[in-house]
């Protein structure tokens, strides 16, 4: 299994579920203080989020196969879903420095994975 596959299958998750979560008032409120909700940005909150969880099964698909693929993704989902809710818990205020964190590595790790291996010898 490629790593730059298994860094974009979790990161992605993570991505996705910190921008569904703060879609929602209730956690938008905990992460940028009382009277703050998403607005005009919850529809492409939801949006982005739905598009990471699907970018996320895609790469575990593309990682392991059609039958082990799903058992990773599901995986995958779990320890982001679990992530999420420590963050949100534990550290609401650095909540979106880690969204955007894990966005920037799955954006990072998709350009990875989409590269060509080089084919050029390691050693001289």
């Amino acid at each position: 299994m490629d790593s730059s596959l298994l860094s974009l299958v979790f990161a992605a998750s993570l991505a996705g579920f910190c921008a569904l979560s703060l879609a929602m008032d209730r956690h938008s409120e905990d992460v940028y203080g009382r009277g703050s909700t998403p607005g005009p940005w919850r529809r492409w909150l939801q949006f982005g989020g739905a598009l990471l969880l699907c970018v996320s099964l895609g790469a575990s698909l593309r990682a392991a196969g059609s039958a082990i693929g799903w058992v990773l993704w599901l995986g995958a989902l779990t320890a982001a879903a679990w992530s999420t809710v420590g963050l949100l818990s534990y550290a609401p205020r650095r909540f979106h420095w880690i969204a955007f964190t894990a966005t920037a590595v799955a954006l990072c790790s998709l350009l990875a994975s989409l590269l060509p291996p080089s084919s050029a010898p390691l050693t001289p």
